[in-house]
């Protein structure tokens, strides 16, 4: 299922905010993070209506994609 662009737009506003705040990094990274992500990609293309979890849930799973780029 694909939800509202406009909705998805805000949705991605939130997490990348949230995310920059959890991780201490500039907004603009974390956008740059977010784009290039394996969540963004599934909630573009509407993979399992990811865009109806909670933001929290999303920012966790940027979280972890996030460690594991690092790690890597």
């Amino acid at each position: 299922m694909k939800a509202n662009p406009i909705l998805l737009q805000k949705k991605y506003s939130r997490i990348v905010d949230k995310f920059a705040q959890n991780t201490g990094i500039s907004l603009e990274a974390a956008l740059d993070c977010f784009y290039h992500s394996e969540l963004y990609q599934m909630l573009r293309d509407g993979v399992s209506d990811m865009h109806c979890m909670s933001d929290d849930y999303l920012v966790q799973e940027l979280e972890n994609e996030y460690a594991h780029s690092i790690d890597a």
